[in-house]
């Protein structure tokens, strides 16, 4: 991974783990994920891995994020503030509620 993903996967790493310890890391098509009862609820694609100028943070179905008839499933990270990872925990914390 790529110095600049690894800082991002790293601590979204904490964020997911501090905000939703239930869920299982894992590899997802070569990507970190993280799972409940086997089944992926959000993931992290470095941006080197489809030469894209951005990182995603993304949500499976099995993420509990409906919003009416419209939701976003995925999210741009360039980098990660203090502000930038409380959004994402709550984010993760509906997801799986």
């Amino acid at each position: 991974m790529s110095e600049s993903d690894r800082v991002i996967a790293e601590r979204l790493h904490a964020v997911i783990k501090a905000n939703a310890p239930g869920l299982r890391s894992k590899l997802w098509y070569g990507m970190p994920a993280y799972a409940r009862d086997g089944k992926v609820v959000c993931h992290f694609q470095p941006a080197a891995k489809f030469k894209t100028r951005y990182a995603t943070l993304g949500f499976s179905d099995e993420a509990n994020l409906d919003d009416g008839a419209i939701w976003s499933t995925s999210y741009a990270l360039t980098e990660l503030t203090i502000d930038d990872e409380a959004r994402i925990g709550a984010l993760v914390k509906q997801a799986v509620s």
